[in-house]
């Protein structure tokens, strides 16, 4: 059975969260070995704050590409039908033929780094024409009156109907952005993607 894809539990959880929700998206519940959630969890969030917190300043690129080269590694040592492939700068796009749109079209997931007031961690789970399905671990409701006024664009759509999949709908245009407003994934020099594969 595949699980409901998972909310994050603080404010800076998001890291670990989409990663392990990426396995949910790929694996039903009875094939995902409890070390690999051990691990995730153990490994991310692993940077401090400016007054010396640990954590609170969520999961650094290092601990992403060193998670992504684990689980590979998990793969080969113990026949896990996983492969990740970590992409930073340049390489991180949402257009036709590129290797993230290529993976979600072959049913892939992708943790994807954007933006959401700070750095924030996302999954991709799909594509519906121009716009991109994804899970957003960060809880929001709609009909929140305090929401956000940057969710009030036709570029971002709530879903609620796809709990094991996606929660927002959201335009490839913003997702490639070079600012740094709500799901945009700023400068070159900021992005970090990992595409992880279902393979075998």
């Amino acid at each position: 059975m595949k699980n409901l894809l998972n909310y994050q539990t603080s404010e800076y959880d998001c890291g670990p969260v989409s990663l392990l929700n990426g396995i949910r998206f790929l694996f039903e519940r009875e094939e995902i070995y409890p070390d690999i959630v051990k691990f995730i969890m153990l490994y991310c969030m692993d940077t401090y704050n400016e007054h010396g917190e640990l954590c609170k300043r969520g999961t650094s690129a290092a601990a992403v590409h060193y998670v992504a080269n684990w689980l590979n590694h998990f793969a080969d040592t113990r026949h896990f039908p996983i492969h990740c492939e970590y992409l930073s700068g340049e390489a991180v796009s949402i257009e036709p033929g590129s290797p993230i749109c290529t993976a979600l079209a072959a049913g892939g997931a992708v943790l994807l780094r954007v933006y959401l007031e700070c750095a924030h961690y996302i999954l991709l789970t799909g594509l519906d024409g121009d716009r991109v399905l994804l899970f957003d671990p960060y809880y929001e409701e709609e009909d929140d009156p305090n929401l956000d006024e940057e969710y009030q664009t036709d570029e971002i759509r709530f879903l609620h109907d796809m709990p094991k999949r996606a929660n927002r709908s959201v335009h490839r245009d913003r997702l490639n952005r070079l600012g740094k407003d709500y799901y945009e994934m700023g400068p070159f020099t900021d992005r970090e993607a990992v595409i992880m594969h279902r393979v075998g």
